[in-house]
């Protein structure tokens, strides 16, 4: 494990306050939410890793055979070298709360994260994700505190796969809430509100 296999946006918490870890979207940057952090959480900590997979230059976390497809093989590799630097992180702020912000791309590796790895955050909201694949059963997504939100006409990520997304972390029990809004890909007033009860 490493806090350094990615270069990354860092600032450290106050006291007591949490760690958010916060993941772009494609063609974002590790500054995409540092100042909606701030903003919502002022105290906490911030870890924001910049994608370390170029497509046609936009940044992302893993790779894809076309929109909507992923390369799973290579999903799979970037998500257990994801995981390994939130754990790393995590191992040197014990006992600190660690949620997790991702928006597109970034909600996707969050997701993956959270199956595989789903110990390493407290609460963790996904942000227009698109998960085009049924996961497995987690049991320990039990009483996770999970946020996922949605525009009804996101041409990107279709509402019918966020529901289905919702309704697997409902089977999970987990403490899942859903926020969607009438427009599209965009994150909307409405999403934000719903952020920021959810991480405060």
């Amino acid at each position: 494990m490493t806090t350094s296999s990615y270069q990354a946006l860092i600032r450290a918490p106050g006291r007591n306050a949490p760690i958010v870890f916060s993941f772009h979207g494609t063609g974002g940057d590790e500054y995409q939410f540092a100042e909606l952090v701030g903003q919502i959480l002022p105290d906490a900590g911030l870890i924001s890793p910049r994608g370390d997979i170029s497509e046609f230059g936009a940044l992302r976390f893993f790779r894809r055979t076309n929109e909507g497809s992923y390369d799973m093989e290579d999903l799979a590799r970037r998500t257990e070298k994801m995981s390994s630097f939130i754990a790393a992180h995590k191992a040197a702020n014990p006992g600190r709360a660690i949620y997790g912000l991702g928006y597109s791309n970034g909600a996707n590796i969050l997701a993956s994260v959270l199956f595989r790895h789903t110990g390493l955050f407290d609460r963790a909201a996904l942000l227009h994700p698109l998960i085009p694949w049924i996961p497995a059963n987690v049991e320990q997504l039990k009483d996770r505190s999970i946020l996922v939100t949605a525009g009804q006409r996101d041409p990107i990520c279709p509402l019918p796969l966020t529901e289905r997304l919702v309704d697997y972390f409902v089977k999970q029990k987990a403490r899942v809430e859903a926020c969607y809004h009438s427009g599209g890909h965009e994150i909307r007033p409405e999403e934000l509100e719903a952020l920021h009860a959810f991480l405060t």
